[in-house]
């Protein structure tokens, strides 16, 4: 009569069972939190946008979103005009469009996301050019300008996340209308999130 529980063997095989199927699961849930994270980010940023445009609304000027570029990615911050002659960056250096709220940055709120692109993404629209390399496509600056009145300069800003995940936030200027999509990498489209 054998004696109950497991043998050594048998605790082993087990053992590395467990292994090998954990092994399996790792990759497929490091990219859902890498994707989970970058979503958040886009959709943090679609908000900020919103945001930015409210206050334009809220105090009757102008009002932009402005990324700056740094050593290790950009930073973000909001805008008021000053002086009655829009968000501009001589009136930002000058002091004269005020600051409202603390800069921030991707990474300190999201980890592992930034703003970037994957390399060799195609064209967001049909017939479009290709992205290329810098994330925040807005035109001559790097603002994204909400007027009293609900109107918006247009453009798109890339999010990317740690490994494969990309994400866009759009913005329609006469309709300032913002939309996020992210990038398929299987099917290499733009579609919704």
């Amino acid at each position: 009569m054998r004696d109950a529980g497991f043998s050594l063997v048998e605790l082993m095989v087990v053992s590395a069972l467990i292994a090998a199927t954990g092994a399996m699961a790792v990759p497929s849930l490091l990219a859902a939190i890498d994707d989970d994270r970058a979503a958040g980010a886009a959709r943090y940023i679609a908000a900020r946008l919103q945001r930015a445009r409210v206050e334009a609304l809220g105090r009757s000027t102008r009002v932009a979103l402005r990324f700056s570029p740094a050593a290790d990615g950009y930073g973000y911050a909001v805008y008021v005009d000053g002086n009655g002659d829009g968000v501009r960056s001589l009136d930002i250096s000058q002091g004269i469009d005020p600051q409202i709220g603390a800069m921030e940055r991707l990474p300190d709120q999201f980890t592992g996301v930034h703003f970037g692109l994957l390399p060799g993404l195609p064209p967001v629209d049909p017939g479009g050019s290709a992205p290329g390399t810098d994330p925040i496509k807005l035109g001559s600056s790097n603002m994204v300008s909400f007027s009293a009145t609900g109107t918006s300069s247009s453009g798109s800003i890339f999010i990317r996340g740690g490994e494969s995940a990309q994400y866009m936030v759009r913005v329609f200027g006469d309709t300032a209308r913002i939309r996020v999509l992210k990038f398929d990498v299987s099917t290499r489209r733009w579609t919704p999130p």
